[in-house]
């Protein structure tokens, strides 16, 4: 609005912290940075989140029902262009998933269990966390959900816009300008990390927790990866040890679970007994 003062309506007079185009500058990085980091990290101590666990996994596994519903289109357009190689890789693309489909009531029965066993009165610990998307990050949030208990969701701005899936805690449902910020949201109070099949954004996250854990940049903490048979087919981890880049006890920084409450339980007795406290920035 206008004020007809010529000083007034200058872009230079504004608050420098209601100058969206001034903070929007590329000299302005590191002011945003650490704006992001406090930001998420003040919001969650307010809410009593003491510590986390971290659920990873593909944004395009979806649930049974929808995974059902995608086999069956695909099924039709094969049927519909018999000999069409392209629709055939499309089906067996889509089997793939609709097998797949079972990570989903797997990671929403983790989040769960977790929710309703550690969420008590405004003591919250072992608080579900996930990039906030689609896929397996819906599926974790919603077992907190079902559980009526608190769940965190780390959005990421992207070229093509990326909406929190709707069983995000509102007013823990964050969104990231830079994914390194994020990533260290991810692992400030986490006390297991739980890695479903997924994609690059899965494995970048994996394997930098790994990293992190292997070089002592974060306490070691359990890391489990659902669903062995994914796993083993998509990274041959015994390579590794054989060509001498990672050693034995390396290789030993994760475990596999098949369940649920297998994973669960892998967690619980890895913890049993550990007093914790809230993180220091």
């Amino acid at each position: 609005m206008s004020t007809s003062d010529p000083c007034m309506d200058s872009p230079s007079y504004r608050m420098a912290y209601e100058d969206a185009d001034f903070l929007d500058r590329d000299e302005l990085r590191s002011v945003r940075l650490e704006l992001e980091l406090l930001k998420a990290d003040l919001v969650q101590r307010e809410h009593g989140i003491v510590s986390t666990i971290v659920v990873f996994g593909s944004a395009r596994i979806p649930e049974p029902v929808e995974a059902k519903r995608l086999l069956e289109a695909a099924e039709a357009a094969a049927r519909a262009r018999p000999g069409d190689a392209a629709a055939q890789a499309a089906l067996e693309r889509s089997r793939r998933i609709a097998r797949s489909s079972r990570y989903y009531e797997e990671a929403r029965e983790f989040s769960r269990i977790v929710s309703s066993t550690c969420q008590l009165g405004s003591h919250r610990e072992y608080v579900v966390v996930t990039g906030g998307g689609p896929g397996i990050m819906e599926a974790a949030n919603r077992g907190a959900h079902d559980a009526g208990a608190k769940s965190v969701g780390l959005n990421i701005v992207l070229p093509h816009e990326q909406r929190p899936n709707p069983y995000v805690t509102p007013e823990l449902c964050f969104r990231f300008r830079y994914f390194a910020i994020r990533k260290m949201h991810f692992l400030m109070r986490a006390k297991a990390l739980v890695a479903f099949p997924g994609g690059y954004g899965t494995f970048d996250e994996l394997f930098e927790t790994l990293t992190l854990i292997q070089t002592g940049k974060v306490p070691a903490v359990p890391v489990i990866l659902f669903g062995r048979e994914f796993w083993d087919r998509a990274i041959r981890f015994d390579v590794l040890v054989d060509e001498g880049v990672i050693s034995e006890s390396e290789r030993a920084l994760f475990t596999y679970a098949e369940t649920a409450r297998e994973a669960w339980e892998t967690i619980s007795a890895f913890h049993s007994g550990i007093d914790h406290r809230m993180p220091e920035i």
